[in-house]
């Protein structure tokens, strides 16, 4: 058996920058909803079974104003399949109006509907209430992902 280590920085790519921070278009919320913000596909050049998948994961949120918090969550699935929270809901207060970023980060073991590759990775976004902001949110070039698993 060969074990395989794939890392990939799938998000936040565009133009160069001076300070090598990169970051993927900004999403504004229209609904009261979960949106995504920016989804991947992450394929290794091999196949086989999957035996621990490990994140580093940086966004940034922010509210259009100061009454309401923004809820956020990284999320994953096999390709096609139905979407796996990888932490709880995580939330930023009220008064959210300026950019903070947050780092979701560890190792994460195969569960069922996210447990083969290739598989797709997304950030969503919603506003905490439905008070009339929006939230917005961004992905960092910084982000990784590495995915071990045993190919023949």
């Amino acid at each position: 058996m060969v074990i395989v280590e794939h890392v990939e920085h799938p998000f936040g790519r565009g133009a160069l920058t001076s300070d090598g921070i990169q970051w993927s278009a900004e999403h504004t919320t229209t609904t009261d909803d979960y949106e995504a913000v920016e989804t991947v596909a992450v394929t290794p050049p091999a196949l086989g079974k999957v035996l621990e998948f490990e994140f580093g994961l940086t966004c940034a949120v922010r509210s259009s104003g100061a009454s309401e918090g923004v809820l956020f969550k990284w999320q994953a699935r096999n390709r096609g399949g139905g979407w796996v929270d990888l932490h709880p809901e995580a939330a930023r207060a009220a008064d959210a109006s300026a950019w903070q970023e947050f780092t979701m980060s560890g190792r994460f073991a195969p569960v069922a509907g996210f447990d083969a590759i290739p598989f797709e990775l997304r950030l969503v976004v919603r506003s905490a209430s439905a008070a009339g902001e929006t939230a917005a949110a961004r992905t960092k070039n910084s982000s990784y992902v590495k995915v071990t698993y045993s190919a023949s």
